[in-house]
């Protein structure tokens, strides 16, 4: 038996799915614990690039379960429309493919909520996704939420969607947003996406466990990172689950004393969408460079990342509530034409040095980072395969990350294609 957990240890986009993509060639099952929509993940395969937002990243493999566990919120109307996409290019989704009876569905009325929410704070707002998924959760922490065992359930599914409906219309028009909404509408589409929902409806937490009881490979693929996460994140500008290691049991319903390893994915350097503090954001030119050079747009938006330098406090930060086993450290060839690349050791707040990650926003805003300067290497990395093909200065950068986590890094990536990776240590590529 053996488990893997792959999580993202900044603010989400540190190229988890690609590290999934070739973890997953040894997997038996793939696994999306968390999260909803509003997560994008990239792979490109022989130049063809493809973009994941519910489906895991398993499912370009052949014979590869792919599970959407209980910890994940669905849009239905999103969930069809990703399935058809990935038929259309030639991906078999069929018995590979299950989703929880315990996955709670976003509605329409979540989205128009979220716009209204996100209207009312102006310039306070956190930059949401819109896509409607933290109302969803909101729905399912108050015990008012419609669950995927719920379409199967016709006239339960009507009392709730009446209820919810009603409690949504009135929120709306108290904030004064024109959108309304009709319960037998709703409960009209949903009961004709039940018919087409049945054939991947499982409990997926059995499946699972009975997968690793067997001795079968099984991969866990964390969405958003860990500076996004409800609990640990930089509150209140984080997402509405856990997108933490932890979040694998309470999403997944495996529990802890079943996952081997944790390998933690992190860029060389730093980007964030939407509001909240970033200390190493760069808004100057080295800024710029980056967002070309990394081609910094969101997956699931289209908006532009904000970037700035690799910040070893929060990293260390993420390292530790993480468990993590291994680092895999994508996108070192954007770092290929600076002359040299600073790295955050330390933030500095009001004239003192501060090496802990605060969790009071205020403070966090108020940091300025302490930086090290190691050597760039102007040198060309994309593509390399090997160790042997780095410069000394950029084999340098990753030992320096090593000595400040004391966590090694296992696997870089050089580019976007599959191919475009060094394995450090074979242990980050493989189960066993």
């Amino acid at each position: 038996m053996s488990t893997l957990v792959v999580v993202g240890l900044q603010w989400g986009d540190e190229g988890k799915a690609k590290v999934i993509d070739i973890l997953s060639e040894e997997a038996d099952a793939v696994v999306r614990y968390s999260g909803g929509d509003n997560a994008g993940h990239t792979v490109v395969v022989d130049g063809k690039k493809f973009v994941f937002h519910l489906v895991p990243v398993g499912i370009l493999r052949k014979d590869k379960l792919c599970v959407i566990a209980g910890g994940v919120v669905v849009d239905l109307d999103f969930l069809f429309e990703e399935i058809e996409d990935l038929r259309s290019n030639g991906i078999y989704i069929g018995d590979n493919l299950m989703v929880s009876g315990r996955c709670h569905l976003t509605q329409p009325y979540h989205k128009a909520i979220e716009q209204l929410s996100e209207e009312s704070l102006g310039q306070k707002a956190i930059g949401t996704t819109g896509r409607g998924v933290g109302p969803t959760f909101v729905d399912k922490c108050a015990r008012e939420g419609i669950m995927v065992c719920d379409l199967f359930r016709e006239s339960l599914l009507m009392r709730k969607l009446e209820r919810n409906v009603q409690r949504m219309n009135s929120q709306l028009a108290a904030g004064g947003s024109a959108a309304r909404f009709d319960a037998e509408s709703i409960h009209e589409k949903l009961m004709a996406q039940a018919v087409l929902l049945k054939p991947f409806v499982a409990e997926t937490e059995l499946v699972l466990s009975a997968k690793i009881d067997e001795g079968e490979n099984v991969l866990f693929e964390g969405a958003q990172g860990a500076l996004l996460d409800v609990e640990f994140g930089t509150y209140p500008y984080v997402t509405s689950s856990y997108p933490t290691s932890g979040g694998v049991s309470v999403g997944s319903g495996i529990p802890p004393t079943k996952i081997d390893r944790v390998i933690g994915v992190t860029k060389g350097y730093c980007t964030r969408v939407g509001a909240g503090p970033f200390p190493t954001e760069d808004t100057n030119n080295d800024g710029n460079v980056l967002s070309k050079r990394g081609d910094e747009r969101g997956a699931t938006t289209g908006r532009m990342r904000r970037c700035g330098w690799l910040d070893l406090v929060a990293l260390r930060y993420a390292i530790r509530i993480n468990g993590v086993s291994s680092l895999a450290l994508t996108k070192l060839d954007v770092l290929d034409d600076f002359d040299e690349i600073p790295v955050c050791t330390e933030y500095e707040y009001q004239g003192r040095r501060l090496n802990r990650f605060p969790a009071e926003i205020d403070i966090l805003q108020d940091c300025k980072p302490i930086y090290t300067k190691c050597a760039g290497w102007r040198s060309h990395t994309a593509g390399a395969t090997d160790a042997k093909d780095l410069p000394g200065a950029a084999l340098a950068f990753l030992r320096f990350i090593e000595e400040q986590t004391g966590v090694s890094i296992g696997m870089v990536t050089t580019g976007p294609g599959r191919e475009a990776k060094i394995i450090l240590d074979e242990s980050s590529a493989h189960f066993d």
